[in-house]
């Protein structure tokens, strides 16, 4: 049977067992960083929403851009959020069957999204969790520092659209 460590013969390749001299500083670099701390809010936030609401962290963000632009689309949540469409429409279907959001018909067979009483006791019940979680992140951070922060993170979220891009080809 053959490996992933097996070359084209079928052969086992030899490990690597030193680390390569050119690598990421992980201490360093940006992408790991912002990822570390994402992760670790993600994951606090899943664990508290799944166990108090039984809703995950997907559901709470479709819950929280409907607030903030009701009436959008799957696709415009997708792309408000920068998040794989289908995430978002499992998350809406979620949703939906939980009487959390509603979808009404709109121009050229698009569904407008909306949250429902229910859904927006929900969202308001999820607020203070994602709130927390932004609290002691900052905890340790001067108010003119989370300034800058804000400042710096507005200039990286610019260039979303450079990241998102398709990418050119290269020959």
């Amino acid at each position: 049977m053959a490996h992933d460590s097996d070359d084209s013969a079928g052969n086992q390749l030899p490990p690597v067992r030193e680390a390569l001299k050119q690598v990421i500083d992980s201490e360093a670099f940006v992408p790991r960083l912002l990822a570390l701390l994402s992760n670790a809010l993600v994951w606090r936030e899943s664990m508290l929403l799944r166990g108090e609401f039984g809703l995950g962290t997907n559901d709470w963000r479709v819950l929280s851009a409907l607030a903030v632009r009701p009436g959008i689309t799957a696709t415009d949540v997708s792309e408000f959020l920068v998040m794989n469409k289908a995430v978002v429409s499992k998350a809406v279907n979620v949703l939906i069957s939980r009487n959390l959001i509603t979808s009404t018909d709109g121009p050229r067979g698009s569904r407008n999204l909306f949250l429902t009483p229910p859904g927006v006791e929900m969202h308001n019940k999820m607020l203070p969790v994602s709130l927390a979680g932004e609290d002691i992140l900052l905890s340790r951070l001067s108010e003119a520092d989370v300034a800058k922060l804000r400042d710096i993170l507005a200039k990286l979220v610019a260039n979303i659209s450079s990241l998102t891009a398709e990418p050119e080809e290269t020959n």
